[in-house]
């Protein structure tokens, strides 16, 4: 008998081991199915999906950079069209008017390096630079 007995004291610690197994498993699959880790996994793999494509988006970069950067300085000048129509003509203005007083200053400065002895061609009262008056041959005949 003592064999048998021992038998069935193995017989119920395996079926305790197999019943404690079975209620883990259990657990294991109620915490899978409840909302919140239903979510988690959806956020798991949403942040997957979101990595891979952003990788990609990287690695296109890397590859195409000058195609790129010109869509994406031509997508914001076209979002800013309307405030690029109503400033850009007062802009270029002001930008004429500087290259304008900018060449004016330089060639008042080669008039003034070509003869030195010559008095400033400017005028007293308004500090406006004079054009200096040339003499061709044929005038003065």
């Amino acid at each position: 008998m003592p064999r048998t007995r021992n038998r069935l004291i193995a017989a119920a610690r395996r079926s305790m081991l197999q019943r404690g197994e079975l209620y883990r498993r259990l657990d294991v699959a109620k915490a899978a199915f409840k909302p919140s880790a239903l979510v988690d996994r959806g956020k798991n793999r949403i942040g997957e999906k979101v990595d891979d494509a952003a990788h990609a988006v990287r690695q296109e970069f890397r590859d195409n950079r000058w195609p790129i950067a010109i869509a994406a300085a031509v997508g914001v000048a076209w979002l800013f069209r309307e405030p690029i129509k109503t400033h850009a003509p007062r802009l270029t203005q002001k930008i004429q008017d500087m290259a304008n007083a900018v060449t004016d200053r330089f060639h008042a400065a080669a008039d003034t390096v070509d003869d030195p002895d010559a008095e400033t061609d400017l005028d007293a009262d308004t500090d406006e630079y004079i054009e200096p008056v040339e003499n061709d041959d044929e005038t003065v005949q």
